[in-house]
């Protein structure tokens, strides 16, 4: 692999409430530790400082202040800013622009930096980063989804791949995941596309349609998707919740960020905790709280494991905090029937993917017994009632449907223990 000298500064530009254009904000510079690593300070610029509506980038992490500021200890840059940087599919993307084609690839080998200013602009939230403090220079491309999906085809198999495709795929590379994905707009819309792949061991993209269009029909405050058709396979385009008309742009963290974790440490994130934390900063608490649990609910009902803490986020509007709609619901594959979520629900550390692990916090929520069974068994009709239209929807077929009815969604392992209320 071949890589150029590694920066050791970066600047952040950020888009502020209803603006178009991106303002410069701060710089970011690479310190080294005595270990061999670096951690990264930001600072944030004189002119961002004096302008009249600048809000911190985040709090408390950011504060609106002159001078270098560090991140928390066990931290090597704001989560606020790493929620701005490229996660595995786009590492891996960058990684074989560089020129290693391989899966073995560390992705460690490339300063984080370096992923900053190599991703592209059309990142999630309102930051960019660009090498110059002055000089706005976005990275995008205007390339067809059938030529995205070829490339991302290409990163996949380890073949040959143009080079104005790779660099479409890595102008794109900025949203987060594992799974292959790129930006792109439709006229005045603003999308993830979410490729399948060859070696999917079952339907990954319609059922993470169906489970979207579901958690539609359950209430959930959800992203709208659309399932499509690109050269004879699945692409699910998510509309974007961080954009807004005429180029603006809205800000929001991690639920990682939000509860001040790491990577490593993102394994210990617990939904009790987020719900502390919607307690005393979101608005609208009582409601948010509500959604919160619905959400962990339903992710039960349909098979959804992956919800680990980057896959919640908040809007932030330089006070508050507010959820954003819910995203990257899917079904997961499942062998047999106990199972457990990515974040405990509970302050005792539960996390079977139960209704009855659910009803016992629902406390924690500020949910009584009967209202979180009301959620519950909601959702669970709703769901039964309406799977066969929306599995039609999405064009699973008879044995797709009968592998997911019962397996992923609503396997019996949900219901046990949850009998009648004893109240």
């Amino acid at each position: 692999m071949t890589t150029s000298k590694a920066p050791s500064h970066a600047y952040v530009w950020s888009w502020l409430a209803g603006q178009s254009e991106p303002i410069p904000t701060g710089v970011l510079e690479a310190i080294p530790t005595p270990g061999g690593g670096h951690v990264i300070t930001f600072a944030y610029g004189r002119s961002y400082l004096s302008t009249s509506n600048a809000i911190p980038i985040y709090l408390p992490e950011l504060p609106l202040r002159r001078g270098r500021i560090e991140p928390a200890p066990d931290l090597d840059v704001a989560g606020a800013i790493r929620d701005g940087g490229p996660d595995a599919w786009g590492q891996r993307v960058i990684l074989r622009q560089l020129g290693s084609s391989g899966r073995d690839a560390d992705p460690s080998d490339v300063p984080l930096l370096d992923y900053l200013l190599r991703s592209g602009s059309d990142r999630p939230g309102s930051l960019d980063f660009q090498v110059s403090p002055s000089t706005y220079v976005p990275r995008l491309h205007n390339t067809s989804i059938e030529d995205l999906q070829r490339a991302a085809d290409a990163i996949q198999d380890g073949t040959e791949l143009d080079a104005s495709l790779a660099e479409a795929l890595t102008a794109g590379s900025s949203v987060g995941g594992a799974r292959p994905k790129a930006t792109l707009t439709d006229g005045s819309r603003h999308l993830i596309a979410k490729f399948s792949s060859p070696t999917d061991p079952y339907p990954v993209i319609k059922a993470e349609a169906a489970a979207m269009k579901l958690a539609e029909i359950v209430g959930l405050n959800v992203a709208s998707t659309e399932l499509i058709q690109v050269s004879g396979r699945d692409v699910l385009c998510v509309e974007r919740f961080d954009r807004g008309a005429g180029g603006t742009r809205r800000g929001f963290v991690s639920a990682l960020t939000i509860l001040g974790l790491n990577e490593l440490a993102g394994r210990h994130a617990t939904y009790h905790d987020l719900a502390d934390v919607v307690r005393q900063r979101f608005v609208g608490r009582t409601q948010s709280l509500k959604e919160l649990f619905s959400r962990i609910v339903f992710n039960i009902v349909v098979g959804n494991t992956d919800d680990h803490a980057r896959n919640h986020a908040a809007f932030w509007d330089g006070e508050r905090l507010e959820l954003t709609p819910a995203y990257d619901i899917c079904p997961q594959a499942r062998i047999g029937g106990e199972q457990f979520q990515a974040m405990a629900i509970a302050p005792n550390g539960a996390r079977s993917s139960q209704f009855a692990t659910c009803v016992g916090a629902a406390h924690h929520y500020e949910l009584s017994e009967s209202n979180a069974r009301a959620i519950i068994d909601r959702q669970v009709r709703l769901v039964t009632e309406h799977w066969d239209e929306v599995a039609d929807r999405v064009g699973l077929s008879g044995a797709e449907r009968r592998g997911l009815w019962g397996h992923q969604i609503l396997n019996p392992y949900a219901t046990y223990g949850y009998g009648p209320s004893t109240h």
